[in-house]
Formats: C-alpha cells, structure tokens, sequence
C-alpha cells in the first residue's frame, strides 16, 4: 500500500493509507493518518519510521540550568548539618537542634523562593501523626514541607521532585547523637531546594512540586502519607523522583566517577493486580512499565552536554533489598524513580561520627562533592523542566485486537493541551532495551502500522508544536 506522498516500496513495511485504513477501522472509530516511511535500518523485524534521538536542550532549558548554584547547595547542605540531628523523633520544639528546626529553616527558605514566583509557587507544612509502628515507639508527628508551582496551561497535571530531611546513625533509634546526614539525604534536600529557588521565577505549563520529605530512615512514613494524599484527591502525579544519597562521586576505595547518577527503575510495577499480571505475561512487557517509560526520558533529556552528567538506568526498583521514598509513590500506581550517586561508600553513610584506627566514620559535608550535587541538580532540572513544558503522557492507548492480522493498529484519547501538536509512535524489537524507531503520525487518535505486534513492542507520545516530547505511554490490549 502507498500514500498519495510516497512512491511504492517493494516490501510490506510502509503505513496502510489513510482511505483504505479508514474503510478498515471504521467500526474502532478511530482517525488514521499516513505518513511516509523512512528507509529501514537495518536488523529484524524491519519496519517503517527513521532512527529516534534525543531530544536536545532548547535556550529556555540552558538558561535555567546556567542558574543553579554550586556554592548555595554547599550551604544548604551544610546549614541541615548544623542542626546535629535530623532524626524523625528528635526534638520537633527546639530552635536549634533537632527535625524541628530543620524543619522550619526548609520552610522559611521555601517560602522566601515563594515569594519571587509572582503567587504562583506557595509553601507549606503537610502534618500528620504516625501512630505506634516499625521504628516507631510512640505516637509521632511527621512533617513534610511541600513548595507547589503551579502550572500555567496544565496545572492539574503534577510533577513531584523529593528528598528526604530526616538523618540517622548506625542505631536507627538513636535520637540524640550527632547524624550530620549530609550526603544522606541533606545531599537531595539540597538538590530540591536549588530546583525550587530556579524554578520559582519561572512559568512550567504543569505543576511542579518541590517537597523535602521526613521518616524515610524509619520506614519511608512521609513519603507514602504524602502519596496516599495525592491519590485520595485523585492527583494526577504523572512523574515523580526522589533524590537519596546523591552526595559524593567517590567509591569506598576511592575510585571516582563524577560524571555518572543512576536512576533506579522498576520493571513490574509494584502495584499491578493479578489480572495486569496475567495480561503482562500474555503481551510482554516487563520492561515497559510506567517508571521505566519515565527513565528512558529522563536518559533522553538529561544525557548529554548541558548538564554535563551521564544517566546510568539501572534496571531495578532501588538498590539490592532496599528501599526509598520513590516506593510509596509506587504503591499508589504513580511513575516513579530513584536518583543516587553511582557508588556509596558505606563508612559515611548511617555510621556513628567517630574516628577508628585512624579512618573518620559518619556522613560529614566534609566527604560531599558539591560540584557533583549541582550536576545531580541539573539532571533532575532538565527532567522536570522538560516534563513540564511538554504535553502530558497519553492516556488509553491501546493494541486493537479485534482483528487478527499481521498489521498492528493502536488508538489513544487526545491530550488536552492547546498547543499540542500530534503523535509520535515508537517501536524497538522486543530484546531491544530502548525504542530504536519513531513514526510521526499527526494530531490523530489512532494509527495503522504495517509491522506485527507479535514480533515488536509499540508505545505513543505526544508532541507540541515547539517539539517538547511526552514520556511515552505502553498500550494495554484493547
């Protein structure tokens, strides 16, 4: 088959046109295009569309990220030091010591961010009491502080960007001793505040919220109450990353990497039910989840020049057996992924401040890499700026099964964006770790492609009119 744009091809791997597929889809109800087809690269299965790229920084995006500041995330990270402790059950009444203190010095820097955003970013405490449980004696209050910048065009769409102001040593339940925490985790409450001073002058089309999370060290309490919050209000967290322990470059044996961040990524999402899992062993599809979608844009943003940083996915929800505040966002069905430096080195991380056999133990700022963090920073700056600039993740997109053919035909509900512009599908054979190819095919709800299901996997995103490119979206059979 061949379009009205294109000459005939001699193999089958070209794009149906748009009057036979019409005539062939009518009772799906869905809106075709055309489109020509690029030459096939070369490997199996061969199919239409040209090589994907990268989605390259635009001015806005550089300008921002020109902004972020070395030296007011050392100072940041070094005033969260200077309260002793940050302990979730440490003093929350005094002024000087104590999560308390801690605690108000977050929010009054928030909301003196607030106050250049012109009344768009606002600032506040998210309180709740933990009742008796895990690491837990006694009944507790737990305090985020949560800095929302509200979206011009789509502000009901939400990006959530988090780190965690609590510290602990090597007893978990000590709440007096010295936890200066500065790689763990003043090193991302830092990131987060420097995003949230950038980003408050500036107007995202969807809502960004900068939040600094407590309790992660006794059982990841503020976090999963906050996104047990957003899904009670039926939020739409489209995104959401924790930075933990994103600190320092340098490995136990001193090694360095500087210019590496993984980002953890679940596979099978945590939340599926019995029945998605029994449709995900019928399709496929253990590498595609939503926080795995989110990654390979996150790669496709965030990876190159401008932030000057390598992202390194690793295939996995967290490291080995354990755990961050990422994980209480996917309990509630939200994308989510965990950014950490690229090698821990356990003497500074939850140890007693203390010197043995000549070795200094404990998370000092003295062991943080501060021209690292900001890097770390603009990571998560291009991802979130991108996010926000960008259409939001099509919704039902769906493999149309009512046909049994050796064709694939998708469909999807139209995004509500005013300056959306169309549809992009993506495919990669099915060992392939990323999407190899992208076929433009309008602002349309559905697509015929003439390359079989069984042999690739397919996804949809959107596109606006300033080339700003959605996370992509995994079709479920339909």
């Amino acid at each position: 088959m061949t379009t009205d744009a294109s000459p005939a091809i001699p193999n089958r791997r070209t794009f149906l046109s748009l009057s036979t597929a019409a005539a062939a889809m009518a009772t799906a109800g869905v809106a075709l295009t055309a489109s020509p087809a690029a030459a096939a690269e070369p490997g199996w299965p061969d199919g239409p569309g040209r090589p994907i790229a990268d989605q390259p920084p635009d001015a806005e995006l550089r300008a921002l990220l020109r902004e972020i500041d070395e030296d007011r995330i050392e100072a940041n990270v070094r005033r969260l030091v200077s309260f002793g402790t940050r302990h979730t059950l440490s003093a929350q009444d005094d002024p000087d010591r104590g999560i308390g203190a801690a605690r108000d010095w977050i929010l009054a820097e928030m909301t003196r961010y607030a106050a250049a955003s012109g009344g768009r970013m606002t600032a506040e405490l998210q309180s709740y009491i933990q009742e008796p449980a895990s690491r837990i004696p006694a009944p507790t209050r737990i305090t985020n502080v949560v800095a929302t910048l509200r979206g011009s065009a789509a502000p009901d769409r939400v990006y959530v960007v988090s780190g965690h102001y609590d510290s602990r040593v090597t007893d978990v339940m000590n709440a007096t001793a010295d936890a200066p925490g500065a790689d763990d985790d003043a090193s991302g409450v830092a990131v987060v505040m420097e995003l949230a001073r950038v980003m408050a002058k500036r107007r995202p089309e969807a809502t960004i919220v900068f939040t600094a999370v407590a309790g992660e060290e006794q059982g990841l309490y503020g976090s999963r109450y906050q996104a047990k919050q957003y899904r009670s209000a039926g939020a739409d967290v489209q995104a959401m990353f924790t930075n933990d322990i994103v600190g320092s470059s340098t490995a136990d044996d001193g090694t360095r990497d500087p210019r590496s961040v993984r980002l953890f990524a679940e596979g099978v999402p945590t939340a599926e039910t019995p029945d998605e899992a029994s449709t995900r062993r019928a399709v496929g599809g253990e590498n595609d989840s939503p926080a795995r979608q989110l990654a390979r844009f996150v790669s496709s943003v965030a990876d190159n020049r401008a932030t000057g940083m390598h992202v390194r996915v690793i295939y996995r929800r967290d490291r080995y057996l354990r755990g961050g505040d990422h994980i209480g966002y996917l309990e509630q069905r939200y994308p989510a992924a965990r950014f950490t430096e690229p090698n821990e080195n356990f003497d500074h991380q939850h140890r007693d401040v203390r010197v043995e056999g000549g070795k200094q133990f404990g998370d000092l700022p003295e062991f943080c890499d501060f021209p690292y963090i900001a890097r770390v920073a603009k990571v998560n700056a291009a991802a979130l700026w991108s996010l926000a600039r960008a259409p939001g993740t099509p919704k039902n997109v769906r493999v149309l099964t009512r046909r049994l053919t050796n064709d694939t035909d998708l469909a999807w509900d139209r995004g509500p964006e005013p300056d959306l512009a169309g549809y992009e599908i993506v495919w990669r054979e099915t060992s392939s770790p990323d999407w190899t190819h992208v076929i433009p095919v309008g602002d349309v709800t559905g697509v015929r492609i003439d390359l079989s299901k069984d042999n690739a996997f397919f996804g949809v995103r959107a596109v606006d009119r300033d080339g700003h490119r959605s996370p992509v979206a995994f079709p479920v059979p339909g």
